[in-house]
C-alpha cells in the first residue's frame, strides 16, 4: 500500500474517530454485535430490572408470558464490567502470590452437617438443596468451613493457601453497593501451630497492601479480639451462653445505633438493662495503643484473664504491624465484633473511610474482614485435633463496585480485549493471506486477531482496531505480500513501519515492550 493511500485512510479515521458509534459499519471488521447508548459496558439485556439484578420483576408478566430477568440477587456481566474485575482480581491474586500462598478448590455445595452451627443467627440464610434421595447437601455460605473441614479431612498441620471462588447467601440484596445473593470471596487463610501474631500481623498487611495497590481512597482497618469481648460480657454480667448471641447483636454496631442494639440485647435477647448499659460504656469505645492501655488497667477488667490475655495479643500486634509498616491503618474498635460463631481470637475488618457515593443505599461497608478460628478444623477431627487457623476474606464485589465507580469518575477505560495485533488486509481476495500472519502471530504466543469478512474495508479494520484500543496493526496488501514485508501501524500514534516478514515477530515484541 503505497503513502498516498495511508493519507487517505488516516484523513477518513480523523472523521470517524469523532464520532465512532455513528457509522453504521462500524462493527463489521470483528462482527460484533452493535450495542445502544444503554450497552456501552457491556450489559447487553435492555431494561433498568434487569441491571438491577431482576429484583422489580416475577417470572411473568400481566400478560402472562415469561419475562427474562437474572434471579433476585444476582446479575449478569458484560465485557467492560469483565474487564474492570479482571483488573481487580489481578491485584488479589499478585499479592496473594507475593505471600507464598497456595491455591485450592473445594464444592460449591457441601454436606449440610459439615455448614451446620458454624455461623450463629446467620444459617438461617444459608441455601438448602432439595433432597434428591441421596444427601442432604447445603450451597456453601463462605470459604472458611470448607477449608477447615478439608484441612481435618486430609490431615494437613500447617497450609498457607487461598480460594477464589462463588458463595451464596439468602440475603436481602442491596444490588448498587455490591450486596448479592451469589458472589465471589477471595479468602487467604494461615492453618498451623506458630508463634503469636506473627501470622496475623501478615493478614493485617495483606489487606493494606490490596487495598494501597487498587487506590480506592482512604481506608481504615479496625481490629479486636474476641477474648477482650468475652471479657467485657463476662465483667459485665452476661451469663456464659449469651456470650454468642450478644455478640451478633454488637455486630450491628456498624449499621444501626446504639440504641437499637441495645434494644435488641434486652427486648429479643433477654438481657437485663443495667447490664445493656455496661456493655455500651465499652463497645462504644475506639483508638489506637493508648485506648488499649487506657482498658488494660480499667478496674472492671483487671480481673478478667479473658480480656488481659486480648489485651496483650493486640499490643504485640500492633507491634509487629508497625515493622511491617502497615500500622498507620489500624483502629482499635471495641465495637468490632463479626458476628460467626467460629472465631476465637483478633478479628478485623477493612472499611473505607471516603470515595463512596451509592445514593440512599449508603456506603458498601466493610471490604474485606476475617480473624483467628482455633477451634473450627477440630469440629471436623474425628479425634478433636485442633490446628490453629487466621484468615481473611476480600468482599470482591464490593470492591468492584467502588473500584467501576472510581474508574468511570476518572474516565479511564480498561480494555476488554486483551488482543495485541489487528491484522488487517487493504486489497479483496486475500483472507488466506491475512490467516496465514495470524497463524504466525498465534504459533508466537501473540495475542492477534482479523476480521471475520472475507472482503472487509480497510477503514473499518483499522477504526475496529482504534476503537477497541489494540495498540498494534499489522497490514498488508498486494504490493506488501509480493514484496515479502509487512507494515506495523502503531494504533495511537498512526505512524507506520515497513519490515521484512520474518521480523514480524520480533518487531512485534519489541513495541509492545515498550508500550
Amino acid at each position: 500500500m503505497d503513502n498516498q493511500l495511508s493519507d487517505l485512510v488516516n484523513k477518513e479515521l480523523k472523521v470517524d474517530v469523532a464520532a465512532p458509534n455513528k457509522s453504521p459499519e462500524n462493527d463489521k471488521a470483528g462482527n460484533h454485535s452493535k450495542r445502544t447508548e444503554n450497552d456501552k459496558d457491556g450489559n447487553h439485556s435492555k431494561g433498568s430490572q434487569n441491571e438491577k439484578g431482576g429484583s422489580q420483576s416475577k417470572g411473568k408478566g400481566k400478560s402472562g408470558k415469561f419475562v427474562l430477568k437474572t434471579p433476585k440477587g444476582t446479575r449478569d456481566y458484560g465485557p467492560m464490567e469483565m474487564a474492570y474485575r479482571r483488573e481487580v482480581f489481578n491485584v488479589i491474586y499478585s499479592v496473594f502470590h507475593m505471600h507464598g500462598a497456595v491455591q485450592i478448590e473445594t464444592p460449591v455445595f457441601e454436606l449440610k452437617d459439615v455448614l451446620t452451627g458454624k455461623y450463629g443467627e446467620d444459617s438461617k440464610l444459608i441455601y438448602d438443596l432439595e433432597d434428591q434421595g441421596g444427601e442432604i447437601l447445603s450451597l456453601r455460605y463462605d470459604l472458611t468451613v470448607p477449608f477447615a473441614r478439608y484441612v481435618a479431612m486430609n490431615k494437613i498441620d500447617n497450609i498457607k493457601r487461598y480460594h477464589v471462588a462463588r458463595v451464596y447467601r439468602r440475603d436481602s440484596p442491596a444490588m448498587t453497593r455490591g450486596r448479592y445473593r451469589e458472589f465471589y470471596q477471595c479468602d487467604f487463610d494461615i492453618a498451623g501451630q506458630f508463634d503469636a501474631m506473627i501470622p496475623d500481623a501478615e493478614c493485617v498487611q495483606l489487606v493494606h497492601q490490596v487495598l494501597s495497590k487498587l487506590g480506592l481512597g482512604e481506608f481504615t482497618i479496625k481490629i479486636n479480639h474476641r477474648k477482650i469481648l468475652d471479657g467485657v460480657f463476662g465483667s459485665c454480667g452476661v451469663p456464659s451462653e449469651k456470650f454468642r448471641p450478644i455478640c451478633s447483636a454488637v455486630d450491628k454496631l456498624d449499621k444501626s445505633p446504639w440504641e437499637e442494639v441495645r434494644k435488641e440485647m434486652v427486648d429479643e435477647k433477654g438481657l437485663d438493662e443495667e447490664v445493656a448499659d455496661k456493655i455500651g460504656n465499652y463497645v462504644k469505645l475506639s483508638g489506637r495503643e493508648e485506648l488499649l492501655e487506657t482498658l488494660a488497667n480499667d478496674e472492671l477488667l483487671k480481673s478478667s484473664p479473658s480480656a488481659q490475655a486480648g489485651f496483650a495479643d493486640l499490643k504485640l500486634l500492633f507491634q509487629y504491624c508497625k515493622s511491617l509498616g502497615c500500622a498507620e491503618h489500624l483502629v482499635f474498635d471495641m465495637g468490632l465484633a463479626r458476628g460467626l460463631d467460629y472465631y476465637t481470637g483478633v478479628i478485623y475488618e477493612a472499611v473505607l473511610t471516603a470515595g463512596q457515593n451509592f445514593g440512599e443505599e449508603g456506603p458498601v461497608g466493610s471490604v474485606a474482614g476475617g480473624g483467628r478460628y482455633d477451634g473450627l478444623v477440630g469440629m471436623f477431627d474425628p479425634k478433636k485435633k485442633t490446628v490453629p487457623c487466621v484468615g481473611l476474606s476480600f468482599g470482591i464485589e464490593r470492591l468492584f463496585t467502588i473500584y467501576e465507580q472510581k474508574m468511570r469518575a476518572e474516565s479511564n477505560k480498561v480494555r476488554a480485549t486483551q488482543t495485541e495485533v489487528f491484522v488487517v488486509t487493504a486489497c479483496k481476495g486475500m483472507v488466506h493471506e491475512r490467516l496465514k500472519l495470524l497463524g504466525l502471530l498465534h504459533e508466537a504466543g501473540i495475542k492477534a486477531e482479523g476480521s471475520y469478512k472475507n472482503n472487509p474495508k480497510i477503514l473499518n479494520q483499522l477504526q475496529y482496531a482504534e476503537d477497541n484500543k489494540i495498540p498494534l496493526v499489522a497490514l498488508i496488501g498486494e504490493s506488501e505480500v509480493e514484496a515479502g514485508v509487512v507494515k506495523i501501524r502503531d494504533t495511537v500514534t498512526r505512524e507506520e513501519t515497513t519490515i521484512k516478514r520474518e521480523e514480524l515477530v520480533e518487531t512485534v515484541r519489541q513495541k509492545l515492550g515498550g508500550l
